[in-house]
């Protein structure tokens, strides 16, 4: 859908902190596992002239394969998804503090760490799904989700789903340890079936019968709107979906981001590519690309990702939340959630 262009050189050119053509290499560990970040990389290529060198892999693996890597892994970029997995690195010393103007001036400051060791490029809203022909009354907040109204009704993830981890976080941060336990075995008492599967098994749940209220991240959604997804997008009119908390904190984000590499070889080279990922071609192409919200502010949705609507984001530092993810996984074993 975004063509390299003239364009793109341009935005690049703009963008990056030196001149855009800086011949070289820079080697990314990525655990984003999407074929339409094939674009992203090309552009990157065709307008900087620096050769990407992609190593692909699971989160925990590639932060573990670094910290084994030392002082002599080649890595120069870590890339993933969700902010326990970016605090994960840096707590694990793989990351290293960068200053770049660019990304200072482009990326919110909630949506970057505290130390300027990881930033975020993508978001997306984890939202509130209901059985519009069964659910005339529901959850409009993440705690209304423990009401006892709802009983038997919900299906979610498991307490080891990272997206869960981060929302539990957020939920300390925002109302405290009580409440965040009081809301986990709300929902555990509430669960319509034991957690299972991704966040599209929790839509299929819902067409299905077996529940009639979900949690899951607005990207699953929305690529059942732009393509046919098995067991959603035929009967996906059934299905409403609540930006849940507008009245209070907003809408929890999960980010995507990355960040450099402790003892990255091509640590300019790193920091360019990073910069790109907050161009404006980069970040309409994460919406157009893989259905996500752009992290910098002003950048056009897709079709798909427009018609969820507009609404309140929670713009809670994440990286204060990602301090509160070991709290919540203890929180989530006190509960009983599997």
């Amino acid at each position: 859908m975004f063509k390299a262009s003239t364009a793109l050189a341009t935005i690049v050119a703009t963008t990056l902190t030196t001149s855009a053509w800086a011949e070289g290499e820079v080697n990314l560990y990525s655990s984003r596992h999407y074929d339409t970040d094939e674009r992203l990389y090309s552009d990157f290529e065709e307008a900087t002239g620096i050769t990407i060198n992609r190593i692909e892999g699971k989160a925990d693996e590639l932060i573990a394969r670094m910290s084994a890597e030392g002082a002599n892994s080649p890595a120069d970029i870590l890339l993933t998804v969700d902010t326990s997995r970016l605090e994960r690195a840096k707590d694990a010393g793989v990351l290293q503090s960068i200053d770049s103007d660019v990304l200072e001036a482009r990326v919110p400051a909630y949506l970057q760490d505290s130390d300027n060791q990881w930033f975020g490029f993508s978001q997306r809203g984890r939202v509130i799904f209901y059985d519009k022909n069964e659910v005339s009354n529901p959850p409009r907040t993440y705690l209304d989700l423990a009401d006892p109204q709802y009983a038997g009704k919900v299906c979610i993830r498991s307490s080891s789903n990272t997206y869960n981890q981060t929302l539990l976080a957020s939920i300390i941060e925002h109302h405290g340890e009580e409440a965040a336990l009081a809301w986990a075995d709300g929902v555990v008492a509430n669960m319509a079936r034991d957690p299972k599967g991704g966040d599209t098994d929790q839509l299929r749940g819902i067409i299905s019968g077996e529940c009639e209220i979900a949690v899951g991240n607005t990207y699953y959604f929305a690529r059942a709107l732009r393509k046919n997804v098995k067991g959603v997008s035929d009967d996906i009119d059934m299905i409403g979906w609540i930006f849940p908390s507008q009245d209070a904190e907003g809408a929890h984000m999960n980010l995507s981001g990355g960040g450099v590499a402790a003892h990255a070889p091509n640590k300019e080279n790193a920091i360019k590519f990073l910069e790109y990922l907050a161009s404006d071609q980069a970040q309409q192409y994460f919406s157009g690309g893989n259905d996500e919200y752009p992290a910098v502010p002003g950048v056009g949705l897709s079709e798909a990702v427009a018609k969820l609507g507009h609404f309140k984001p929670d713009d809670v530092s994440l990286s204060a939340v990602a301090k509160n993810i070991p709290t919540a996984q203890k929180i989530f074993n006190e509960a009983g959630w599997r």
